[in-house]
């Protein structure tokens, strides 16, 4: 990493640190910030986090790859999610799942070649009534076949 790009990572997180710090239980909205502001959790903001909000490194980390929606390196221009729940499974959710990473070329957590897309599991939307259910960049999907998934897919790279 750029000496310079570390340098802003380390101000952008220790002014969003400090921002929230005085809230109860920070480490969650902190992280939820850095996404927003870098589109991922750096690696570097970690320790940063740890030493301010007095806690381990390992804490902090802990939470990072326990929550599936941090991510640890930019996500794609669109951000597609299939549903892995129950519900979803049931209805044919593992078939277009599969799909999803043949049409893609991906495994789950990562971005086409050329960053148009970010493959991502979820594990409900709350569509359960018209599973399965997707969601391409905040917009959902219910009731999802091989063909309507594929169309959201080569809208997403267009």
């Amino acid at each position: 990493m750029n000496i310079h790009v570390k340098d802003d990572v380390s101000a952008e997180t220790l002014a969003i640190v400090n921002e929230l710090k005085s809230l109860e239980g920070p480490l969650l909205p902190i992280l939820h910030r850095l996404q927003e502001e870098f589109g991922f959790v750096p690696e570097a903001s970690l320790p940063l986090i740890a030493r301010e909000l007095n806690l381990s490194r390992a804490e902090v980390h802990g939470v990072v790859t326990f929550y599936h929606e941090f991510r640890n390196h930019p996500a794609g221009k669109h951000t597609l999610r299939i549903c892995r729940a129950e519900a979803c499974q049931s209805m044919g959710g593992r078939e277009l799942a599969e799909h999803a990473c043949k049409v893609l070329d991906l495994d789950w957590h990562e971005t086409t070649p050329d960053g148009k897309i970010t493959l991502e599991p979820v594990y409900c939307l709350g569509l359960c009534s018209v599973a399965p259910s997707a969601q391409l960049d905040g917009e959902l999907h219910g009731r999802l076949d091989r063909d309507e998934l594929s169309a959201l897919i080569k809208e997403a790279r267009a």
